[in-house]
């Protein structure tokens, strides 16, 4: 038992940090090896790998991810900033890297080998772009002669610049949604508001024309029968054999035809084989960890912390959200995992940082008081 008198670290953060959201997330990464060995096997029989490949990678990234969430839960709001420049300026640079050297899967460029190991730096720079406009927002409020909204603004220019020429246009989307969000909560006028929401529209309809296979993706969306909609047409089959409870666990049929079964489809497989209720539980579980950390956002008193917590929740849900949109035929297909429960390194580390961030951020510290003792009045003053 740990002693509220007990001044340690541990005790301190362990007192301090919401225990609750803290929980729910390891739940989450437990659920993600259990979900993996379910959905991965007939993946890596097909690309000729031993059957529990995937699982087992998953089963090492979940601690790794549990453990970076624990050490980043434990840093103050400055070291937070610290932590996510440093993250940011190296992901910049290995994501100009990744345009020369990186890996080509699929038409993009979005993976480099560092140490032989497959890294795809967009996913780190999402937790730290997300930290610093708040910072940026925060500074610029606070001090008029700081150019806070301008440096957020050629942050985001930069950003979405090299995810469309990996290209990425759902990270893309993604960080300017949150980025949107974000000069949202900085108290800019509704008209400029107005204008940024005019932008992201044209920015789709530009996506739209220039990009054939988002031209291809919007269209097999609209109009189904008019393309190849094979996983998605899968899926929802893999919603309909599930039913509310289930065919039970590897027992599943329609993932092993569903190439991406491990990854992007992971909620089809799902539904399927542990059936709507579980599907139902897990839309509970993210939907409580974004409310709950939009509420420690609306009850800091700094504008950085209150920023960058609800930027983050933000960013986690709307991830979640795309991805199960996707497997229910409700939103255009895009490569998007789903947090903590969809094969990949990059993505698992990622939504760890944003994890460890929000609980780093919304840890309820006691603002010391200082008592200001009055100086005796000079003589002949009252």
């Amino acid at each position: 038992m740990i002693s509220r008198r007990d001044r340690s670290p541990f005790s301190d953060w362990w007192w301090t940090v919401d225990r609750t959201t803290l929980f729910l997330v390891l739940l989450l990464l437990a659920a993600g090896i259990v979900l993996s060995f379910a959905a991965s096997p007939p993946v890596a029989e097909r690309l000729g790998l031993s059957t529990y490949h995937f699982a087992i990678r998953q089963a090492v990234y979940a601690p790794l991810a549990a453990a970076i969430i624990l050490l980043v839960s434990f840093l103050t709001p400055r070291q937070v900033r610290r932590a996510a420049a440093f993250i940011l300026v190296v992901s910049l640079i290995l994501m100009v890297a990744v345009l020369f050297v990186g890996e080509e899967v699929k038409g993009s460029r979005r993976w480099i080998y560092i140490a032989g190991l497959s890294v795809q730096p967009s996913e780190f720079l999402k937790p730290a772009f997300i930290v610093i406009i708040s910072w940026l927002f925060a500074e610029g409020s606070k001090h008029p002669e700081v150019p806070g909204r301008l440096l957020a603004v050629i942050l985001l220019i930069i950003t979405a610049a090299l995810l469309v020429a990996e290209p990425d246009l759902g990270q893309a989307v993604l960080v300017f949604a949150v980025w949107g969000a974000v000069f949202f909560l900085a108290g800019v006028p509704l008209p400029i508001v107005g204008v940024l929401a005019g932008i992201a529209v044209a920015g789709l309809f530009g996506a739209y024309a220039m990009f054939p296979h988002v031209t291809s993706r919007i269209d097999r969306f609209i109009n189904p029968e008019g393309g190849d909609t094979y996983q998605v047409d899968v899926a929802m089959r893999s919603f309909e054999r599930g039913g509310w409870s289930g065919s039970g666990p590897g027992e599943g049929v329609m993932k092993r035809i569903l190439p991406d079964s491990h990854t992007d489809f992971v909620f089809a497989v799902i539904a399927e084989e542990f059936g709507i209720i579980l599907c139902l539980a897990l839309i509970a579980i993210f939907g409580f960890i974004v409310m709950r950390g939009l509420l420690h956002a609306l009850k800091r008193r700094q504008a950085f912390e209150r920023m960058a917590i609800a930027g983050l929740s933000i960013q986690i849900g709307l991830q979640a959200f795309i991805n199960m949109g996707v497997n229910l035929r409700l939103l255009p297909a895009k490569g998007m995992t789903l947090p903590f429960i969809s094969y990949g390194g990059s993505a698992m580390i990622s939504s760890a940082l944003v994890m460890g961030f929000i609980l780093a951020l919304s840890r309820e510290r006691v603002e010391r008081k200082v008592t200001v003792v009055p100086r005796p009045a000079a003589f002949g003053q009252v």
